[in-house]
């Protein structure tokens, strides 16, 4: 027993040794997932509360100011806003708990809940989308009686009813009736079992190809093709009246023919056809000013920038997740949960992004917001639309043969033109 005594202490010291190195081992695995994690926390918590902030400011911005609410354009503004505030809300909260947390702690139904929620918003938010870029293509490439025809109130009405309903069938209705795993039931209980085993510590959410068809075309595929058709659209009628108004600043007076609208391709800009306005057949323009050499290069430059914003980062936050969404049921599931995660945050990043690119840059929701920020400080409130702050910025207002002509090119300079002693000013708009 003697001599046994010293081998166990030593046995015992050796052990004790290891255990130590393996839980100085383990605090220094520990140390980096946890910094990881705030990190990530952080970063999502920011991304959360700027699209909180940017959405809730669009409709509120509506809401307080009643010449917002005179142009149709900005009821899908608003709605696109709702929409996202709720992605916000309801969706990236939780999603950013079982990211960050690796668990999911609200049950099998909640889980159910939650996916379907995502695919309504996220769908209703690119569905509204389309109807903006539809909207702006009836307002600036059709007459204005056409215009008033196609969006009439009740339209207006029923294409946001769409933006909502439509959404609804492919999310709740198949999710909660649990087509979308028809014939993928084993595939999904294997990876509930990779996961943590039970269905109410884990949320696993895959879907068979005809969901994956149906759902993305629905959701994206065909809205992406009618704006793509839409913007196209826009972007060839801007460029015809660039090339008209060119061809006035080099020949200095010249006849103007066609009734198609001079335009504004800002993000929502106003869509009403009786403030987007008209050259008459009849009128001819000589110019005061001089032209400004290479003026047709930045005016199509801008305008392609513009659109090229519009669409890339539309196409740049939702493709990679639709791709992937279709191409993952045809390669036996295979693609990894981490690509999965950061192409649906990118999506997420969409709806953070749309106030800027549909609200913020425009200078009449700018003015609103400046008021809402600054508490309704007087200096920030609507000017009068005819007020003049030197003098090649002003307000127009113009008559042309006995006709009160307004022109509003967003992307031309402030020049002035004039008929017979009469004086038209080009406002420009940012």
């Amino acid at each position: 027993m003697a001599t046994a005594s010293p081998r166990h202490l030593l046995d015992d010291l050796r052990n004790t040794g290891q255990q130590q190195q393996q839980q100085q081992q383990e605090q220094q695995q520990e140390l980096p997932i946890s910094l990881e994690a705030i990190v990530l926390t952080i970063f999502l918590s920011i991304i959360i509360i700027m699209t909180v902030f940017g959405n809730l400011l669009v409709m509120v911005a509506l809401c307080k100011d009643r010449h917002l609410r005179r142009k149709k354009t900005n009821y899908f503004i608003v709605s696109l806003a709702f929409a996202d505030l709720l992605v916000a809300l309801l969706v990236m909260p939780f999603a950013a708990i079982e990211l960050t947390t690796g668990q999911w702690r609200y049950g099998e139904i909640f889980c159910l809940v939650r996916t379907s929620l995502d695919v309504l918003l996220t769908t209703a938010s690119i569905l509204h989308l389309c109807c903006i870029a539809l909207d702006r293509y009836y307002a600036i490439c059709c007459q204005p009686l056409v215009y008033r025809h196609k969006m009439t109130p009740v339209r207006v009405a029923v294409m946001l009813s769409g933006c909502w309903l439509i959404p609804t069938l492919i999310s709740f209705l198949p999710i909660m009736q649990s087509w979308n795993a028809i014939g993928i039931e084993d595939i999904i209980e294997e990876r509930r079992a990779l996961a943590g085993g039970s269905n109410d510590t884990s949320c696993v959410f895959l879907v068979n190809r005809p969901y994956a068809l149906i759902c993305s075309a629905v959701a994206f595929y065909v809205p992406l093709a009618l704006m793509v058709l839409a913007y196209q659209r826009i972007y060839v009628t801007a460029m015809t009246h660039v090339r008209q108004i060119e061809t006035l600043q080099r020949a200095g007076s010249a006849p103007v023919t066609g009734t198609a609208p001079l335009i504004s391709l800002r993000p929502s800009t106003s869509s009403d056809p009786s403030e987007t306005n008209r050259l008459r057949p009849t009128t001819s323009f000589s110019l005061e000013h001089a032209p400004i050499a290479n003026s047709r290069m930045r005016v199509e430059t801008k305008a392609a920038k513009t659109l090229a914003i519009i669409m890339g980062c539309f196409c740049l936050c939702w493709a990679p997740f639709f791709i992937t969404n279709v191409v993952d049921p045809f390669i036996h599931y295979s693609v990894p949960w981490q690509l999965w995660t950061a192409w649906l945050w990118l999506g997420y990043i969409n709806s953070g992004l749309n106030p800027f690119l549909y609200a913020f840059l425009n200078r009449a929701f700018r003015r609103a917001f400046l008021v809402i920020l600054c508490c309704g400080d007087e200096r920030y409130a609507r000017r009068g639309s005819c007020s003049y702050r030197h003098t090649h910025r002003a307000c127009s207002a113009a008559s042309v043969n006995g006709t009160s002509t307004a022109l509003r090119l967003s992307f031309l300079p402030n020049r002035s033109y004039s008929d017979n002693g009469q004086t038209i000013l080009a406002n420009e708009q940012y």
